[in-house]
């Protein structure tokens, strides 16, 4: 019997195993450094008037950085033999610059953020097209579905670390150094076992006529969006409604942590009273993913994702009000519950959607638009939000009404969403029509 094809055999478990446990590595480093450490260590350094700011400013320029990049990183992989050797030096410069953070002075440990932040997030590009290289077109979703889950332990992790830091006198640069311990150490397998299958159409990587040809691909790709008129208007819709959720991503964390200090809670149970939040945020998201993709199948995506969006503006309504009004802190429970399920069910009802409304012969090219705009909006966002907490503080606003104002705005932007999307998602999805 003839071996089976090399782009159908079926990767060894050690190899799915080293993929997955990447997932892991690099959540550490996204709830750990970007979401948690970071904004409570901005907030030590520079006071609570002014974290808001600093974060909003070095997250936008950080995401500015990789958005500039990222079509010619793209484009350097897809002309290489291999791509693990990009995972790998982008994962080491992140745990190289995570060291560094809160060893250096204030304005070094900002800068080393942004660009270890910039390392993670292309670094994610490279660990998603590793996904044939450990899965079969008949496990796909499944192996993916597992990095998701897997992934979420990774939150866990950096939570219990933050939780278990005044037990062992941890200070914040000791969780910075002990994120790039955990994320080099789980991310390592992956570099040493994943066997990556060649690209037999390799071609110079540092090409500047290559490059060019690819960011002009890239411009032409954004034009012919036209012809596809759903497709754009979901592409343009999904840039307004991904700008608030990685805004409250970005600031959950030192919202929380402003809630709950208001209400009279002292700084260091203010802070694990945020952690907390945090840590049901997530267990309601994965419940919110596993949720959201039974409904997606029984539903259809565009029905899914309308009352997602709905979820998503009552929760923007009662977070607002928490800061504006001065509802009881405890009320954060139930928004961070409310934000989880909505967060995990964007997803699930999001890549379907897109999925569906996409060439199947032009997929990977309007994918390619489709991180391009999460990246802008998490570019726009935190500048949003520092702005507008800034202009709220300057006037006499506290700085959690400022914060609670900036929630309205994005609420709007929600709303802007919704407008923009209703013509697609208030039609049944392909799957239901062809069923009726």
């Amino acid at each position: 019997m003839q071996a089976p094809p090399s782009d159908i055999e079926t990767p060894k478990s050690s190899a799915v195993a080293s993929w997955v446990l990447y997932d892991l590595a690099n959540t550490v480093f996204s709830m750990g450094v970007v979401s948690m450490y970071l904004p409570l260590w901005v907030r030590q350094q520079a006071g609570v008037d002014k974290a808001d700011t600093a974060i909003g400013i070095v997250t936008a320029l950080s995401m500015g950085l990789i958005f500039l990049l990222s079509p010619i990183l793209g484009s350097m992989s897809d002309r290489a033999r291999l791509r693990l050797p990009f995972l790998t030096v982008s994962t080491i410069g992140c745990v190289a610059l995570t060291l560094c953070m809160g060893r250096v002075s204030y304005v070094n440990t900002l800068l080393a953020f942004a660009l270890a932040n910039a390392c993670y997030q292309g670094g994610l590009q490279f660990y998603d097209s590793l996904l044939p290289s450990v899965s079969t077109p008949q496990n796909r979703g499944k192996i993916g579905g597992v990095g998701v889950a897997v992934g979420y332990v990774g939150s866990f992790l950096a939570i219990g670390l933050k939780l278990a830091s005044p037990h062992f006198g941890w200070t914040i640069p000791t969780l910075f150094t002990l994120s790039a311990i955990l994320f080099f150490a789980f991310a390592l397998p992956c570099f040493l076992l994943v066997s990556e299958r060649k690209n037999p159409r390799s071609r110079p990587v540092f090409s500047m006529y290559e490059t060019r040809a690819a960011l002009l691909q890239t411009y032409a790709t954004l034009r012919e969006s036209k012809d596809h008129p759903e497709l754009r208007i979901f592409l343009i819709g999904r840039l307004f409604y991904t700008d608030p959720i990685n805004t409250v991503i970005a600031f959950m964390l030192l919202y929380a942590s402003n809630v709950a200090q208001s209400a009279g809670v002292t700084g260091a149970k203010a802070e694990q009273i945020a952690t907390l939040v945090m840590a049901g945020a997530v267990v309601f998201a994965i419940l919110g993913g596993f949720g959201a993709g039974v409904l997606v199948d029984k539903l259809g995506a565009r029905r899914v994702l309308r009352i997602v969006l709905y979820c998503w503006c009552a929760t923007f309504c009662l977070a607002a009000c928490l800061g504006i009004f001065g509802l009881p802190w405890r009320l954060l429970m139930l928004v961070s519950s409310m934000a989880g399920l909505s967060l995990g069910a964007t997803w699930a009802a999001d890549r379907p959607l897109m999925l569906e409304l996409t060439p199947p012969e032009r997929l990977g090219e309007f994918y390619g638009l489709y991180g391009m705009v999460g990246r802008f909006a998490a570019i726009i966002g935190p500048v949003i939000w520092a702005v507008t907490t800034g202009t709220m503080q300057r006037i006499g606003w506290t700085t959690l009404r400022a914060e609670g104002v900036s929630i309205v705005v994005l609420l709007l932007f929600m709303l802007v969403a919704m407008r923009i999307l209703w013509p697609v998602i208030s039609k049944p999805s392909s799957r239901n029509l062809a069923e009726n």
